[in-house]
């Protein structure tokens, strides 16, 4: 039987540390693995988990993420399934922005009230992972809870970059830390399965994942009204009080993409000949906007652990553990190597490309550890490579993190540019 939720995604802040591909557009709105968009994950989870009523919570550069949503999640007329944009407003009882997750959801609450729902949802928009929301309601409803967060087993090395929780052998969350110095670990074992604990994954991090019961979440921001973050405020509060928080312990892959490194890395992992995120299952697809495009062309290319998307034109050297985005276009003897090309968001005609620096990346060019953010015009014999020796620092055109080189939305690169070359 299928229990009754509704879905609230988190559309996040300015994004920070994602910069520069949140210049121009939230978090959520970011491409991912060459044709989707980080949003779609979320709201791809809830449709194959039968949760299709749907709010996000925008405030920070949404337009290009509205715009994705209006255009792809369409139900029939006789489904009772949405995704609804809610951005933060003023109102009579507030004239704030969203100040926090938890203040967020409290201001939005009203538009949510007027729905039919048992269980409320509550999800990050800017996460990689495949999880079943139905097992994980239905396994709230068995332990009796009144919160159920989602938790990962992590290692002592992960374990200070989240929030720790304490779980007793009931599977009730006990108490919780929030980034742990490594000091304290010891003290903040739970019980996890044999394969965890051969790896060293004793410690369980909250997934910034809940379900709550209708009710409840009403009580706790009745009872908290000050409190304006889930993580930091109304969930330790509800662990140290008399409500019942319980730990559901999920087993596979996920990441936060928290920053520059972390999009890179779960980017690049999409290569591998068996990549822990799964694209291809057909039983739990990745939905995003159908754009009707032609095939990917290529032409004499050699191509290894690499994606390329469709309404790509390509006649490179060589492309190497890279993802290959829609309506790319890259020319003649060039090399891309651990690299994300975005690609564009249209194609030019031949008139257009006479005179000027087309978009796509030109003849002859050498691309490695690097994103190529949209619509951005790379001239012929450029050579842009990021490496660890580099340090960070922002040009008009590009941003150095963590030794990955970052070219801005619609950024031109003159020809014969050298780039991150010492």
């Amino acid at each position: 039987m299928k229990v009754s939720m509704i879905a609230i995604i988190l559309g996040g802040g300015a994004g920070t540390r994602l910069y520069p591909l949140t210049e121009q557009r939230s978090k959520p709105a970011v491409p991912v693995a060459g044709k989707y968009r980080l949003i779609d994950i979320p709201i791809s989870n809830c449709l194959n988990s039968a949760v299709k009523r749907m709010f996000v919570l925008t405030q920070f550069n949404s337009a290009s993420l509205n715009q994705h949503i209006k255009n792809t999640y369409h139900f029939d007329i006789f489904s009772k399934g949405f995704v609804d944009i809610l951005a933060a407003e003023q109102t009579r009882e507030s004239n704030e922005w969203f100040q926090g997750t938890a203040d967020a959801v409290r201001q939005c609450a009203p538009h949510m009230d007027i729905h039919d729902f048992d269980y409320v949802l509550v999800l990050s928009g800017d996460q990689l992972y495949q999880m079943d929301f139905q097992k994980f309601v239905k396994y709230h409803i068995q332990q009796k809870a009144d919160l159920t967060i989602a938790t990962i087993p992590v290692d002592k090395r992960d374990a200070p970059a989240f929030g720790i929780m304490k779980v007793d052998g009931a599977g009730y969350i006990d108490s919780f830390i929030e980034k742990p110095d490594p000091s304290l670990l010891p003290e903040w074992e739970s019980e996890v399965s044999e394969t965890n604990k051969k790896e060293g994954k004793v410690y369980l991090a909250s997934m910034g994942i809940y379900v709550f019961s209708r009710g409840i979440i009403a009580k706790l921001f009745d009872t908290y009204p000050d409190a304006t973050d889930f993580g930091k405020e109304l969930i330790p509060s509800a662990i140290t009080t008399n409500y019942k928080v319980a730990s559901y312990q999920y087993d596979g892959y996920w990441t936060d993409i928290g920053n520059i490194h972390s999009f890179f890395e779960a980017n690049l992992a999409l290569t591998d000949n068996i990549p822990q995120f799964n694209l291809f299952d057909s039983l739990n697809p990745i939905h995003t906007r159908p754009r009707m495009l032609p095939p990917a062309k290529t032409s004499g290319t050699y191509y290894w652990r690499s994606i390329v998307s469709e309404g790509s034109i390509i006649q490179a050297d060589k492309i190497e553990q890279s993802v290959i985005g829609i309506r790319s276009r890259i020319g003649d003897r060039t090399v891309i190597h651990k690299s994300i090309i975005m690609g564009n968001d249209f194609y030019e005609n031949i008139e257009e490309m006479e005179g000027t620096i087309p978009m796509g990346i030109g003849n002859n060019c050498h691309i490695e550890n690097t994103i190529v953010d949209k619509n951005c015009r790379i001239g012929d014999n450029v050579t842009i490579k990021g490496g660890s020796e580099l340090e960070d620092e922002e040009k008009d055109t590009y941003v150095v993190k963590n030794g990955i080189i970052v070219l801005k939305k619609g950024a031109v690169i003159e020809h014969g540019r050298r780039i991150g070359v010492r």
